[in-house]
């Protein structure tokens, strides 16, 4: 009885973070916490005007926005450009996410999503310049069978990484290993995001 009242409280918890996480009319979808921090060069900025006036951090915004204008839009082709083409997720390449992309968009509709970036970390690696960001957020839709809104993915302190290629940023995958019990066919967690 003491696990099952857990359960229902830890259920209840979940959806109301859900609930407060989702994004409400005029509200920035990606944004850039008051308490972030910005590592880059070995330097440390700190302040939202610093911040958000920085140009990596201008960079990965920019990215962000694009890929929420193209999910917006449902533009799979738009959409595809925010993934590296060396994304890898667990196994799960450019194609998988393309697939999965297309098949959100025939089962959902009203598609965003919400990007609360709470630390950044820039590196050079392999002559490469990559970006680490915490981020918590989701990707909310309306079900096109039942017409409810619902959280397709949520996300607490997720680490995204990106890479600079061409100029822009792009999308690699997320930190986080694979749950060991996940069904061999079951897709890993945060794929999109």
């Amino acid at each position: 009885m003491k696990s099952e009242r857990m359960v229902a409280a830890f259920l209840s918890l979940s959806l109301g973070c859900s609930y407060a996480l989702a994004p409400v009319a005029g509200f920035a979808k990606v944004q850039v916490l008051s308490e972030t921090t910005l590592l880059a060069g070995g330097k440390k900025v700190t302040g939202q005007n610093e911040l958000t006036t920085h140009p990596m951090v201008k960079g990965l915004l920019a990215a962000f926005d694009r890929a929420e204008s193209a999910l917006k839009k449902e533009d799979l082709n738009a959409l595809m450009q925010f993934y590296a083409p060396t994304y890898d997720y667990h196994g799960l390449k450019a194609n998988d996410v393309r697939r999965i992309w297309g098949e959100v968009f025939e089962h959902y509709k009203a598609l965003e999503s919400l990007h609360l970036f709470s630390d950044i970390k820039i590196t050079q690696e392999d002559n490469e310049l990559r970006a680490e960001v915490t981020c918590t957020g989701g990707l909310y839709g309306t079900d096109e069978r039942t017409g409810n809104r619902i959280t397709l993915d949520s996300w607490f302190r997720e680490v995204h990484y990106l890479v600079k290629v061409d100029g822009v940023w792009r999308f690699l995958g997320n930190a986080g290993e694979v749950p060991t019990g996940a069904p061999f066919a079951s897709v890993p967690h945060h794929p999109l995001f």
